[in-house]
């Protein structure tokens, strides 16, 4: 019997991706049929229905679903689901599909055939709805409510088969696990509670801090990087886990951590994405989900700590995969080490306040990175990552610096 925590609903992992015999007949026949092309989300959302991840999802939600993710956290079923999963096309190319009818789903960019889709739906959104409900602002500036406002008119809602992992595993190599295959490591380890933390950055101190807090109470840390689609500026996940990786291996005990990736783009929800990684890390087995300041924020739309507080406001059961909120972290020259809002008595002009904005800031623009801000491995690893970068390139870096937390 596994130790781990339960798929979230409650049964077994669900992938969608078709295999052997199956897939071959699929794909044979997608070919035939209506294409309706995806974009890098939601490629990324049929990866990650494919592998399990969306658990248990069957495919692109309905009307319905889409209206009680948005408004109460549930889907028509009374599932708990905090951001709605839909695909979207034009008015002609749904004009042209029939309810009933079998489509295939085609990734925008690279035109491969990612899944198949019986389209039990077709409906409109109030666009501006959805941003205030989830992202909490309908402002264009926002990448998430950029990202809404620019999807097709139309949802397409039905389940899915899913054909393709993309190139996760070709580009990421052994770093793209799967729902089951991290729940078969962490079992083979004997680990029965595990905190995710979420990164889209490289680790400096603050987040090795965050690490070492989790591990002190749970067997493990799964550090788990977003492989998907970034914001410019960003730094790209192979680099990312280069860094990480000289970090686990100089500051971090053997046998407490893993690292891997996940397929999906950011949406850059805070609070509603929090709600997000939770639910999938439970997938992944991940017993805790590691919550600091921001949390999948961008720009000043959030509070610190409101990603915290909607734990607390959801229906209570929602989840088992639970938060580890931890307060806002720092280096403090008089405690002389890290120390959080809750452990240092001592005042601003004694503590350095790490983010990985002013990171990003002072490596592309070739500063001194100030002492205790980040381990030596780790920018070694950045400062040749950016020194290799154009100047056009270090140009976006500096432009994107400002917004991104």
């Amino acid at each position: 019997m596994s130790t781990l925590v339960k798929p979230h609903g409650g049964g077994e992992l669900k992938p969608l991706l078709l295999e052997g015999q199956a897939l071959k007949s699929e794909l044979t026949r997608a070919g035939s049929l209506p294409q309706v092309k995806l974009t890098s989300r939601e490629s990324g959302d049929v990866v990650m229905m494919g592998i399990g991840g969306f658990t248990p999802l069957d495919g692109f939600m309905t009307h319905a679903d889409w209206q009680g993710v948005c408004d109460s956290y549930k889907m028509a079923n009374g599932l708990f689901w905090p951001i709605p999963v839909t695909l979207s096309t034009d008015k002609a190319t749904a004009d042209s599909i029939k309810e009933g009818q079998d489509v295939a789903l085609v990734d925008g960019d690279s035109g491969e055939i990612m899944a198949t889709m019986k389209v039990t739906e077709k409906y409109a959104i109030d666009k501006a709805h959805e941003c205030m409900q989830v992202y909490k602002t309908t402002d264009i500036e926002h990448p998430g409510v950029k990202m809404v406002m620019e999807q097709g008119d139309i949802n397409l809602a039905g389940p899915i088969k899913v054909l393709s992992q993309g190139d996760f595993a070709e580009k990421y190599g052994k770093l793209f696990l799967t729902p089951a295959q991290t729940r078969k490591l962490f079992e083979e380890k004997g680990w029965s509670t595990i905190a995710a933390f979420q990164t889209r950055n490289p680790m400096h101190r603050s987040h090795e801090y965050l690490a070492k807090i989790a591990i002190e109470i749970c067997d493990g840390v799964l550090i788990h990087s977003l492989l998907g689609n970034l914001k410019p500026g960003d730094i790209a996940a192979d680099v990312r886990a280069k860094a990480i990786d000289v970090l686990c291996k100089n500051y971090f005990v053997d046998n407490t951590v893993v690292q891997a990736g996940y397929p999906l783009d950011m949406r850059y929800a805070g609070p509603r994405e929090a709600l997000l990684h939770a639910l999938f890390r439970q997938n992944y087995g991940c017993s805790h989900l590691i919550v600091g300041r921001d949390h999948a924020g961008v720009g000043d739309y959030y509070g610190p700590f409101d990603a915290h507080h909607i734990f607390d406001e959801i229906p209570s059961g929602s989840l088992e995969t639970q938060p580890l909120k931890i307060d806002w972290t720092f280096w403090c020259n008089k405690c002389e080490g890290m120390a959080s809002m809750k452990t240092c008595p001592h005042g601003a002009e004694d503590r350095l306040l790490l983010s990985g904005t002013k990171l990003r800031k002072a490596l592309s623009e070739g500063s001194e990175v100030p002492d205790h801000f980040s381990r030596p491995e780790v920018l070694e690893v950045l400062r040749a990552y950016y020194g290799s970068l154009k100047d056009d390139e270090k140009v976006e870096v500096k432009l994107s610096g400002h917004s991104a937390k």
